[in-house]
């Protein structure tokens, strides 16, 4: 998400077919909600920022989230098997920025700062907008991803504050507006 690939170009720096690059472009230009992604267990702690999750149902509640399956956190979440999606604010870019990492922040370090609660079996923002904990109930593997159905166990809330999206390759924040004070 942040080190967004440019359509002609793949991870591995060869050339992509035109389908790829024009799928790619499309996609930026689909606004998502930036997340960052957590576990912890007997296989580490760990998070990533993402983008590509969605709601599946409420009965039971279930998420979908979509994870890289080069990435090296991809077999922690699925052997902890229990995950908490932070939904971030406005104010949380740099942290996405962490966890997406693009700074040289380790990994652990990035748990040691006193913005998370650890009290639970997995880290969570202690002011994300919606903190979602559940657990990985099957994985579909997809392509270059795992697409991962996470069943709700604990969601909680925050009212007010910006939204972070991702839109067009670059951070955005998305105020909120009241009914009937839409411009």
């Amino acid at each position: 998400m942040v080190n967004a690939i440019r359509p002609e170009q793949q991870r591995s720096g060869t050339a992509v077919t035109p389908d790829q690059a024009e799928f790619r472009e499309a996609m930026a230009h689909l606004p998502a909600a930036v997340n960052i992604l957590t576990t912890n267990g007997p296989n580490g702690r760990c998070g990533i920022t993402l983008s590509a999750i969605c709601s599946v149902t409420d009965a039971p509640p279930t998420l979908l989230v979509c994870v890289n399956r080069s990435s090296a956190m991809h077999d922690v979440f699925q052997a902890n098997g229990r995950v908490c999606v932070n939904v971030l604010g406005g104010e949380h870019q740099e942290l996405a920025m962490h966890f997406a990492g693009a700074t040289k922040v380790p990994m652990a370090e990035r748990f040691t700062w006193d913005i998370w609660d650890h009290t639970q079996d997995v880290p969570v923002l202690k002011d994300a907008l919606v903190t979602a904990v559940g657990t990985i109930k099957e994985t579909v593997p997809r392509g270059s991803h795992s697409v991962l159905f996470v069943e709700l166990e604990q969601i909680r809330t925050r009212s007010g504050g910006q939204s972070l999206v991702y839109f067009n390759r670059a951070f955005h924040r998305l105020e909120a507006t009241l009914p009937g004070t839409a411009r």
